[in-house]
């Protein structure tokens, strides 16, 4: 019996060491990883520019806490909202804690209590970042959640302009919706979202936690189109791996979160910002962003055969973040690419997620897509 509760449907494998692309399990066998963590290690495992300056400050100072004044904190909010809608930063360690800060300020803000989200939008899971997620399966069994939640479906404007009225504090959207099936925010949906909030002077949250630090081939997904959000919620591979979140907002609101308004013990420790500013200086150099709009380039040609088969219905995605959608579940395939050597992520029951790191070769870019094509071919032959 495990001492560990099972609230993870853990796959019966153990990872213990990795080095870029590949990771080793406890009897030797490598693998690629195609996982990243979940879109955590964008930079790769071991990365031995972010191994030498986490040493580095570990010999210096682990914690002192947010009672003092922090100049690295201040250089890592400077790089993260240079050339954007925001002009301050607020440092935690999830995706969801950036997320519950963003809540928490727009509804100070504003002084409203509404806030729109997406249907198959996730946003984390404690309570108000619970609430505003868009997936029954993510709430069942918790009774009553935040009732300030408004969920549309994704990219339909009718249903957007229906939800909106003078006690919607926000909209809160996700550029490509990872967890919910990788699923690409359209042109006109965020033309649109952008619209109402300008013209009826409504917050815009946009959640980066998995499309931000350059995994989408831009800094933020949000750059690839008409948008300028007044807050940005960032984790993952802002650390690529240790833990650290951020949440950025505008000018507009920097008197809206004084001090008592909002805290952590944890966030924006010495190490983690350490490790945050080298992640930052290494993906966000516009020569990084380049190569990894020629990676995923590459990787959807290279998966892009797989459209002339029946059994796959969508290639979705932008930079190294891609979702093949399949007409059957994909559990079988995630294992079957698990012996093979390739470790996958589902998103949703259909779709296989690729999310190599942005690091990733060409040659681990063809080994992968071979490996992933010859089982779905495989499967096809198999169930026809």
């Amino acid at each position: 019996m495990s001492s560990l509760f099972h609230n993870y449907a853990r796959r019966p494998l153990s990872i213990v060491k990795g080095q870029g692309t590949v990771v080793e399990d406890d009897s030797g066998k490598s693998y690629l990883d195609f996982t990243s963590g979940i879109a955590v290690t964008n930079l790769g495992h071991s990365h031995p520019a972010i191994i030498d300056v986490l040493h580095r400050q570990s010999e210096k100072l682990w914690h002192i806490s947010n009672l003092f004044d922090s100049p690295e904190q201040e250089k890592l909010a400077d790089a993260l909202v240079s050339d954007s809608p925001l002009s301050h930063a607020f440092f935690c360690n999830s995706g969801t804690e950036a997320n519950e800060a963003a809540i928490k300020l727009a509804r100070k803000h504003t002084k409203k209590s509404v806030i729109i989200t997406c249907e198959q939008s996730f946003h984390g899971r404690t309570f108000g970042a619970m609430s505003a997620t868009g997936q029954e399966k993510i709430k069942q069994g918790f009774g009553p959640l935040l009732e300030s939640f408004r969920h549309v479906p994704f990219n339909q404007l009718d249903a957007l302009e229906e939800a909106v009225d003078e006690t919607v504090a926000a909209i809160m959207i996700e550029v490509i919706q990872g967890e919910g099936g990788v699923h690409v925010i359209n042109k006109a949906f965020a033309e649109k979202v952008q619209s109402i909030c300008h013209d009826k002077d409504i917050l815009l949250i946009i959640d980066e936690v998995q499309t931000g630090i350059s995994r989408t081939g831009s800094r933020y997904a949000f750059e690839q189109f008409e948008l300028e959000p007044d807050i940005v919620t960032l984790a993952k591979g802002l650390g690529n791996g240790f833990p650290i979140g951020a949440m950025l907002g505008s000018a507009k609101l920097f008197d809206s979160f004084g001090p008592g308004t909002h805290g952590t013990t944890f966030g924006g420790n010495p190490l983690a910002v350490s490790v945050a500013q080298k992640v930052t200086e290494l993906a966000f150099d516009p020569s990084f962003i380049q190569q990894v709009n020629d990676k995923g380039t590459l990787l959807k040609e290279l998966v892009s055969p797989l459209l002339n088969n029946s059994s796959v219905k969508e290639i979705r995605g932008t930079g190294l973040l891609l979702g093949i959608e399949l007409t059957s579940e994909v559990s079988s395939i995630v294992k079957q690419a698990e012996q093979a050597g390739l470790l996958l992520v589902p998103a949703g029951s259909h779709v296989i997620r690729l999310l190599p790191p942005l690091t990733v070769t060409r040659e681990e870019l063809i080994s992968a897509s071979t490996i992933l094509n010859d089982l779905i071919l495989s499967k096809v032959s198999i169930d026809s």
